[in-house]
């Protein structure tokens, strides 16, 4: 197991910046790759950005690239997605989650809600 707890969500206006933290305890968090996603009001699960389990290879949603970094510090067990030049299209509910090799994403955070104002 893997407990997952997200940080950093709040109110910007477009253009600005943010940093989510997504910090993990329990089993050894360098044995997952993690994902952040999101949600908005009314609209699915979308997935933002992805990162292999030594940081090493990185993948973006097309909406998110050249303005979004996922990043990780297993030193920290930390997971990082920094957030610039937001738009209000940015507004949602993010989450972080969590994959061994071979599964799903099974472990979830219970998310940080992330309000870009124009």
């Amino acid at each position: 197991q893997v407990q997952l707890v997200e940080s950093g969500g709040g109110l910007v206006q477009a253009g600005g910046s943010l940093r989510l933290s997504c910090a993990a305890s329990g089993r050894t968090f360098s044995s997952f790759a993690m994902g952040w996603f999101r949600q908005a009001p009314g609209r699915g699960r979308e997935l933002v950005a992805t990162i292999t389990l030594s940081g090493g290879s990185t993948s973006y949603a097309d909406s998110v690239k050249g303005r979004f970094t996922i990043s990780r510090d297993n030193a920290k067990n930390t997971v990082y997605l920094q957030m610039n030049s937001l738009k209000p299209e940015d507004t949602a509910a993010y989450y972080c989650a969590g994959r061994v090799e071979g599964a799903g994403y099974n472990y979830w955070g219970q998310g940080t809600q992330v309000t870009v104002s124009s």
